[in-house]
């Protein structure tokens, strides 16, 4: 059975909807549910289907209205040092530990070897963590910088590495490493300006 093009636009607007729906990620959610929205609404108006065109029509306003409210919205970002044998942070690692598998595989907690560790806070709620240890005088390795799915949209990346970066040379670090142990960490690393360096590593110069 051939499809006409009506039935085939139906069809993609369904599964960007679908797909929409398995979003953690509120912004991501917000964003893809837009855009097959957009479609259905097209698609509802071309076809003569006045209440699918109107009712998408209403969506896509919505999450403009909330996509426009989550850009606008001005965050506090906190970090707050915590010694590595702090019990909510282990707690927190317990509990997120299948997460923090996924992206990076095989990680596990060593307190002995943290030179840093941070709980990074989101409007004080605790959005994610950020453990390192000094590989040499002037080079700190990230072993994790996790955050939960609600707040992966790089504002906690992008905060930690500003906030800390004046801490680091004063500590006498130059240079920031870390191993790229999945995709979507790699894709986080590049984004926010790590760049592979001739030891497989990424790297971030801080001079």
């Amino acid at each position: 059975m051939e499809l006409s093009l009506m039935q085939i636009i139906g069809y993609v607007a369904s599964i960007i909807i679908a797909v929409s729906m398995t979003m953690s990620s509120i912004v991501k959610f917000r964003w893809i549910n837009l855009v097959g929205a957009i479609t259905f609404s097209t698609y509802g108006f071309i076809i003569g289907a006045y209440p699918v065109g109107f009712l998408n029509g209403f969506i896509v306003a919505a999450d403009i209205y909330y996509l426009y409210l989550i850009y606008s919205k001005k965050e506090i970002f906190e970090i707050l040092e915590v010694r590595s044998e702090n019990k909510y942070m282990i707690r927190f690692l317990d509990f997120y530990n299948k997460d923090i598998q996924k992206h990076f595989p095989g990680f596990s907690y060593k307190p002995e070897m943290n030179t840093l560790s941070f709980l990074v806070l989101r409007n004080m709620s605790v959005a994610g963590i950020f453990l390192a240890h000094s590989i040499n005088e002037n080079t700190l390795f990230v072993g994790l910088d996790y955050v939960i799915a609600e707040y992966r949209d790089l504002k906690n990346g992008k905060f930690i590495y500003r906030c800390l970066k004046n801490r680091f040379v004063e500590n006498g670090f130059t240079r920031i490493v870390t191993s790229g142990d999945s995709e979507k960490y790699v894709w986080y690393l590049k984004k926010i300006g790590f760049r592979k360096n001739n030891e497989g590593l990424f790297e971030l110069n801080l001079d």
